[in-house]
């Protein structure tokens, strides 16, 4: 008779709503038991996100996941989360299965592909185990959303499909935690209650004893173990996020907005458009010291007072840019570039730059074209083939290293190409305008290399900045929050639940 196949242990994070922390408790939880040697694999069925990032051999998988990953010690592997959606429009969103586009497909039509996608997704989770030691299981939304459980792949339909144990996440700081946790217990399934070994709350803020008393509560509601109380961990603003939400909760800068104490921020302006992506290109910036980036809301016109207008990645370029021009930003730029200021696009904002983006296969839309801002003498046609590549090189002006990686769909030509913005290993990336203060490439992660970033802040002012080891910020913050669940939770009992499914 043959032998089962070995089931590593694993424990599935699923939560009570979206945006309760679930991801960095994965990540912390990976850095946590790596560090007591094993060999820690995370993993998410299903992600809805528009951070990505590119793994070694050329796909996609959602940003949390490449950040968990290396919290775990190990490369990002596209089995870490097998589906990911991208969000085009308030309908539809692009579906990314095992690190490849597929199609495009609004929510109907994608619960009819679900009973298709499970198998890829269990076939994800079971080579991610082999030779692992314990995998973290990320859930999306909330197991409560009873209306959409049939074909359920991305929390309790993967949980049972995979008999992997649960462990609820409740947010206090949003309020309603004792509600929303005994709530999800009522509209389980008995199936589904008995799967799920017990609960844990996040954020929490001032004296933990005041909480005895509500887990008493819902221990006693729910007939689920009480995991721990984990309080508020405020570095964790320093790590990438997991997507564009999390900029709801980004400190609000306004005209009136007090520099650093030094005196000397260079101030950056963000549009934030609708199909904002690849958020996380501005994390490196938010962390100096002395800089102050404003994260421009619809209704607010760029500052006038800004010494650089970045426009970040988008995942629907033409209908970002059409933003842009309705919201009345493209003044704005217009503005700021008469007064000799800086722009730099990466990735969707280059595109927007040049003279017009073309998308005559509707790639990305309905058919057509839309002027771009006139910036940059180039042009992009969009095309169904998606360039995903790692990539690394020099900065033309200053010379120093980047590295980053490329996800687009779409060439750009143009004669400002001809002053590239980057040398590439793979060749020349992006353009620059002949006064040299308006430019864009297609590298993300171009402003995590501290040399490029520290060189091209001092050009903006003509004066050394700050300056931090942006990496080493992000180490130092993920051994930082294993330390801070490993005194607030039991990862003893929790490897426990992992090793018993």
């Amino acid at each position: 008779m043959a032998r089962a196949a070995r089931q590593p242990p694993a424990l599935m994070f699923q939560g009570t709503g979206s945006n309760v922390g679930k991801s960095l408790l994965v990540a912390g939880l990976c850095r946590a038991y790596a560090k007591r040697g094993l060999a820690v694999r995370p993993f998410k069925p299903q992600n809805m996100s528009n951070n990505a990032a590119v793994t070694a051999d050329g796909r996609e998988i959602g940003r949390a996941q490449a950040l968990q990953a290396r919290a775990a010690g190990t490369g990002a592997v596209v089995d870490m989360n097998p589906v990911l959606l991208k969000p085009e429009s308030e309908q539809g969103a692009q579906v990314v299965v095992q690190g490849t586009v597929g199609s495009s497909a609004d929510a109907r039509r994608y619960h009819a592909m679900k009973p298709e996608l499970m198998p890829r997704v269990l076939e994800s989770f079971s080579r991610l185990g082999r030779g692992a030691d314990l995998i973290l299981v990320e859930g999306a939304g909330s197991p409560a959303e009873v209306n959409l459980r049939e074909n359920d792949i991305a929390n309790m339909g993967f949980a049972e499909a995979a008999r992997v144990p649960v462990a609820l996440v409740g947010d206090v700081d949003r309020g309603g935690v004792i509600a929303s946790l005994v709530g999800t217990a009522a509209l389980l399934p008995a199936a589904e209650r008995a799967l799920t070994k017990g609960f844990l709350i996040n954020k929490f803020r001032g004296d933990a004893t005041l909480f005895d008393d509500a887990n008493t509560i819902i221990e006693r509601e729910t007939g689920w173990l009480s995991l721990g109380l984990v309080p508020w961990f405020e570095a964790a603003r320093l790590l990438p996020a997991e997507d564009s939400a999390s900029l709801d909760s980004a400190p609000v800068v306004s005209a009136a907005t007090p520099a650093p104490a030094t005196g000397r921020a260079i101030r950056i302006a963000v549009p934030r458009l609708p199909r904002i992506s690849n958020t996380d290109d501005l994390d490196p910036l938010r962390a100096e010291p002395d800089v102050v980036l404003d994260l421009v809301p619809p209704g607010r016109a760029l500052p006038g007072d800004a010494d650089l207008v970045l426009l970040p990645g988008s995942k629907a370029t033409r209908a970002d840019l059409a933003a842009l021009h309705a919201e009345g930003w493209a003044l704005d730029i217009a503005a700021h570039v008469r007064r000799g200021g800086w722009v730099v696009g990466l990735c969707g904002g280059y595109q927007m730059l040049g003279r017009r983006v073309a998308d005559p296969a509707g790639i990305e839309g309905p058919p057509g074209e839309t002027p771009g801002l006139g910036l940059l003498d180039v042009e992009t046609v969009m095309s169904a083939q998606k360039r995903l590549v790692t990539a690394k090189g020099r900065a033309c002006d200053g010379g120093e290293a980047v590295a980053g990686y490329e996800m687009h769909m779409g060439e750009t030509a143009g004669p400002d190409t001809a002053r590239p913005m980057l040398a590439l290993a793979s060749g020349p990336d992006g353009a620059c305008a002949e006064s040299g203060r308006v430019m864009g490439c297609y590298l993300h992660g171009l402003f995590a290399a501290d040399g490029f970033r520290r060189g091209f802040l001092a050009r903006l002012r003509r004066r050394e900045t700050a300056g931090i080891a942006y990496e080493a910020v992000v180490e130092k913050t993920l051994n930082d929050l294993a330390a801070h669940l490993e005194a607030h939770l039991d990862l003893d009992r929790l490897l426990e639940i992992a090793r018993a499914r």
